[in-house]
Formats: C-alpha cells, sequence, structure tokens
C-alpha cells in the first residue's frame, strides 16, 4: 500500500499579506496625542545666587480650586476675562523697568496701559503666578494657560506692527514666526527684541492639597 504523504499549506504567501496589512494600519491609524504646554524649566541657581527682591504689584497671582473656578488677586473671575485681565497687568508700564543684566532703564515707552500705580512697573518685571489644586481639571489648567499665552501672543503682535521698522516692518510676531530665520540673522534679532520687550515669565506655584 502506497504511503500517503502529508499535506503541507504554503503560509509564504500568508505571511506577505499580514505584514501588508500591518503596514497599511500602520499608515492609516491616527493616534491621539496628549495636549501639552511647552515650557524652558530654569538652571539650577549657583550657591551664592541671591533672588531679587520683587514688589507684590509685579506680580498677577491666578489661582485654580478643585472647582476649576478662578480666582484672580482675591476676585472670582471668569475664564473669559483672564486674557484682557493679563493684558492689562502686564501692558502697565507704571515704573522703571529693568535690563536682563538687573541695570535700571527707562519707563516702558511702548507700553499701551494705564500706567496704575497698584500694577506691574514694566513687562519685564510682570510675573504671572498660577497655582492650582490637586484637584483642579488637567483640561481647566490647560485652558488657562493657554489664555495667558494668547495675551503675550497679542501684544507681541502689536509691538511688531508698531515698533519694528525695515524689511520687517508691518507684520505681526506670528507672521514672522512662520518665515525661515533658520540662516537668517536679521530676522532672529527682530523675534528676539519682540520677545525681550514681552518676555514670558509665569510661574507655577506648588498646588494647593
Amino acid at each position: 500500500m502506497a504511503r500517503r504523504e502529508n499535506s503541507e499549506i504554503n503560509a509564504g504567501s500568508m505571511a506577505d499579506i499580514a505584514f501588508l496589512l500591518l503596514i497599511f494600519f500602520l499608515v492609516t491609524t491616527t493616534m491621539d496625542v496628549d495636549s501639552g504646554i511647552s515650557r524652558k524649566l530654569s538652571e539650577k541657581p549657583p550657591l551664592d545666587y541671591k533672588p531679587p527682591i520683587i514688589k507684590m504689584k509685579n506680580i498677577l497671582e491666578i489661582n485654580i480650586n478643585r472647582n476649576d473656578q478662578l480666582l484672580v488677586e482675591d476676585e472670582v473671575m471668569e475664564l473669559e476675562d483672564i486674557k484682557q485681565t493679563t493684558i492689562d497687568f502686564l501692558d502697565n508700564g507704571g515704573g522703571i523697568g529693568k535690563t536682563v543684566d538687573d541695570v535700571v532703564g527707562s519707563p516702558c515707552d511702548y507700553c499701551n496701559g494705564k500706567k496704575a500705580e497698584n500694577s506691574s512697573d514694566h513687562p519685564n518685571k510682570a510675573i504671572i503666578s498660577v497655582q492650582s489644586d490637586r484637584g483642579t481639571s488637567y483640561g481647566m489648567y490647560i485652558t488657562v494657560q493657554n489664555e495667558l499665552l494668547s495675551a503675550y501672543t497679542e501684544l507681541r503682535n502689536i509691538y511688531a506692527k508698531t515698533q519694528i521698522t525695515g524689511k520687517y516692518a508691518g507684520r505681526t510676531y506670528e507672521e514672522l514666526l512662520l518665515l525661515d530665520a533658520k540662516d537668517n540673522d536679521a530676522l532672529k534679532a527682530v523675534i528676539n527684541e519682540i520677545k525681550d520687550a514681552y518676555p514670558q515669565i509665569i510661574s507655577d506655584a506648588e498646588p494647593t492639597k
């Protein structure tokens, strides 16, 4: 009696199909990306570092409680009012500013604020302090941060339109960022000038329990 050979299945083509399907799903599948905030952490100060004396009027305190309610300078505030409040604070220009080297400079001649004595002296001295609660929702925290960044962007746009002259005159800060500044020292200098006019100084305080 003839011996019957075992039949085999050629799995080579199936492996190719599985590989193609894997590539297809990798290419077509969209992945959710968590929203976040770009932050540059400060370097560790030297041992002999003495922190500067900061006037309370140069600090805008924003608190977010566990119920996602806002308290700005000890007053309840709605989310839609945060941006304008921040703009008024940063652009107040009520005193004399200081440069990065801590040298006394001239008053803010480009600020359009009310120059109130009880608000910030100069944009480069204005600090925004945000304190949340451990129960604060992540979405609310991100929304508040976005409103603060939007305030800085609006002021930088105004500065770019009114103070920048020459080749890049008439453009907003956001429009300048869209240009290729990789090998353009002149454009880099203009962007840095705008950033220095309204430096982004946001402090995240320790969350409350």
